[in-house]
């Protein structure tokens, strides 16, 4: 099996794998505590393919992480009164309420649902934009990977961008550290607390924020 032919399944648990991917350190801290929990996964070498724990006769993951609801229905988009004292063009996440607000001017701004850091994974901090990429790659940081090694176990050095990368459509690296802010493959999630760090908007939302945010933009991130 190919790496563009990885199942629903794999997909799926993927996106869970990168959910533990953040710390619980503020930003300035991620790069050198990335905190990666491997769980129950295998990868193999010889195919190139994640094997999910359902393959390995283990326990899967939660219900959430299987697919959506029957009720599940995007959270939309809507511009909002806003009058915070902070420039046009910057980025404010509130943790607490699981929102982002994009800043407009003049007493506006456009307001997105997003997924958070689960409990024991929240984080505040003040950063810039550092980076975009438009479906980007995931590729594990070398202390991930020796992490990962030294259970016996292995991590992908690369996974191509694309529907299957639990980034999604679009990322925003936030400074030097590990927390993006970024589209998923499990739009479903999108509005909850169950990541560990990262901020997570459906594809469709990431691309709108995408093509306004600047690199550079301040972004502010509240509990």
């Amino acid at each position: 099996m190919t790496t563009t032919d990885i199942s629903m399944t794999t997909r799926l648990y993927l996106s869970a794998l990168f959910a533990a991917f953040a710390v619980t350190a503020t930003p300035t801290d991620a790069q050198t505590n990335s905190g990666y929990d491997p769980r129950s996964w295998a990868y193999d070498e010889a195919t190139n393919a994640v094997i999910p724990p359902s393959s390995l006769g283990q326990a899967d993951e939660p219900a959430e992480d299987e697919g959506p609801p029957p009720s599940w229905s995007p959270i939309p988009k809507q511009v909002v009164s806003f009058n915070d004292a902070q420039p046009a063009g910057s980025v404010i996440v509130n943790t607490g309420e699981r929102r982002l607000y994009y800043v407009l001017g003049n007493g506006k701004a456009l307001r997105y649902a997003i997924g958070v850091g689960k409990e024991g994974f929240e984080w505040a901090g003040r950063d810039n934009i550092s980076d975009k990429k438009e479906w980007p790659d995931w590729r594990p940081p070398q202390e991930m990977r020796s992490r990962v090694a030294a259970t016996g176990k292995s991590l992908p050095v690369h996974v191509a961008g694309g529907p299957n990368n639990p980034l999604g459509a679009r990322a925003l690296y936030i400074g030097n550290t590990l927390y993006r802010i970024h589209g998923t493959n499990q739009p479903w999630t999108v509005g909850k607390a169950n990541s560990s760090g990262c901020i997570r908007l459906t594809n469709e939302d990431v691309i709108d924020l995408y093509t306004r945010v600047q690199v550079g933009a301040q972004v502010i991130v509240r509990q």
